[in-house]
């Protein structure tokens, strides 16, 4: 009891001066109209103040699944795009009722596990075989940069290897030019890859971007894949020796798009059966 005494009357002075004061706008907001709307008009924009403070924290944490609901549109409409472009290859074909196979099709995945500091680095991905995910399928940024590709899958979950593999090989070529080489990591620089077998005759600079050839069963033509840093030639195999920067940002992944060729299986096995035909 002789507590409580003790706190009111070390703060009843600063709550009486509340109290007076919450009377005095009280009367003060009561006195006139004038008074009455400038005082609502100020409580009005405090409160509109803080409720689009709260407004802005929601949307700024909806924007991720805003953002994959973009991503999800926008890979429907990729596929609605390759649809029209081979249709436009095969128009006439189309013209006589034939159906239009469509070579490729894209999907979204989120990254649920990125590892580079490895040699042998992957990806684990949010979807499986449930979701359509399957084996060799290619996969990129969501503006259109080398990743890697799935090399296994669960029923839920998919694994893909990454560019930052030193197991990893794709072919790339220099945009707009046909002059290609062999895209590799050393296991060093998880923003750098590196290029060789590019013909010395290329013409070629610092600067330029590497995308690629679509000779790869798992990637589209012309995928970015870096653009050009440092080059030299290396005299014994009269070829650029040629080190990239990453077009992807690979410690900062979140959500991929995944590409599936159609007609990988058939090449593959098409490929297989020349091979044992030239061992016999």
């Amino acid at each position: 009891m002789l507590k409580l005494v003790e706190f009111i009357k070390k703060v009843y002075l600063p709550l009486l001066f509340v109290v007076l004061e919450i009377v005095a706008i009280h009367y003060y907001a009561h006195s006139n109209s004038y008074a009455e709307a400038r005082l609502l008009s100020t409580s009005n924009s405090i409160v509109g103040g803080v409720y689009g403070s709260i407004s802005g924290v929601s949307e700024y944490f909806g924007l991720r699944k805003r953002n994959r609901v973009l991503l999800d549109e926008m890979a429907a409409l990729q596929n609605e795009l390759t649809r029209y472009r081979e249709s436009e290859v095969y128009k006439e074909l189309d013209s006589l009722g034939a159906e239009v196979e469509t070579k490729f099709s894209y999907m979204t995945a989120r990254v649920v596990r990125n590892t580079v500091n490895r040699q042998h680095n992957y990806l684990t991905l949010n979807k499986g075989q449930r979701d359509g995910v399957e084996a060799d399928m290619a996969v990129i940024t969501p503006d259109g940069a080398m990743v890697g590709y799935v090399v296994s899958c669960s029923e839920r979950y998919a694994v893909a290897i990454s560019i930052l593999n030193t197991n990893f090989n794709a072919s790339g070529k220099l945009a707009g030019d046909g002059h290609s080489g062999s895209i590799y990591w050393d296991g060093f620089d998880v923003h750098r890859v590196k290029m060789h077998e590019l013909s010395k005759y290329a013409p070629v600079e610092v600067g330029d971007t590497i995308v690629s050839t679509g000779y790869s069963h798992f990637f589209p033509e012309d995928i970015t894949i870096g653009y050009i840093e440092h080059l030299e030639v290396d005299e014994p195999t009269s070829s650029f020796k040629v080190e990239l920067r990453l077009a992807a940002d690979m410690t900062r992944l979140n959500d991929v798009v995944l590409i599936k060729n159609f007609d990988i299986y058939e090449l593959t096995a098409l490929e297989a059966e020349a091979n044992s035909l030239f061992r016999n």
